[in-house]
């Protein structure tokens, strides 16, 4: 008997497996709306949320909030940034990059977590180079929990995908908290 027939023998007689068990829903019980718990867990987190009906337009939000700021990469549609990201040839060119702002299809109110993936980033390390993360998210797109979450994302839809709840910290050097010890010193969600 050649290889062949061997594997195909053996995948044309494979057992019946048991049924997958039914999987609960996990629905949320909290007594807050999930944007109350949302804009609470992401300052517990160590972040910030605005509001965008507060200002006239993304630009003005990010003047108010990092005032100064000179490196600004954008993947937004309408708010281009001044670094031009279409011209990158390589992630590491980003590596000045002061501010970086970015849209999130999902947020989850149970941890203060967004849900970003390659298309809204178009660099993988865009998120995780810049010095703070500002992020843009629809209010209607908020989660109650990682479960539905993790019904909605598609995680083989792009090549990468990542939660992110709150700016980089870290509590092991001496046991003492360092915010943007490996990724941004900020992370600010704008709630549209």
């Amino acid at each position: 008997m050649s290889k062949k027939s061997i594997l195909r023998a053996i995948r044309q007689n494979q057992p019946q497996g048991p049924p997958l068990p039914d999987l609960p829903s996990f629905a949320s019980d909290a007594p807050e709306a999930p944007l109350a718990a949302f804009q609470a867990m992401v300052t517990a987190m160590g972040g910030q949320v605005a509001n965008a009906a507060d200002y006239p337009d993304l630009g003005a939000l990010v003047s108010a909030y990092f005032p100064g700021e000179t490196s600004v990469a954008s993947t937004v549609p309408g708010f281009p940034g001044n670094i031009p990201l279409q011209n990158m040839a390589s992630p590491a060119a980003l590596e000045t990059v002061g501010l970086a702002v970015i849209p999130a299809p999902w947020g989850v109110a149970e941890n203060g977590a967004v849900w970003v993936t390659e298309k809204e980033c178009l660099f993988r390390v865009l998120p995780f180079i810049a010095q703070h993360l500002m992020v843009v998210l629809a209010k209607d797109r908020i989660l109650s929990n990682m479960h539905e979450a993790y019904q909605r994302v598609q995680v083989d839809e792009t090549g990468f995908g990542v939660f992110i709840a709150g700016p980089s910290k870290t509590a092991d050097i001496e046991q003492a908290l360092v915010i943007g010890a490996q990724a941004a010193r900020s992370f600010t969600v704008v709630l549209e």
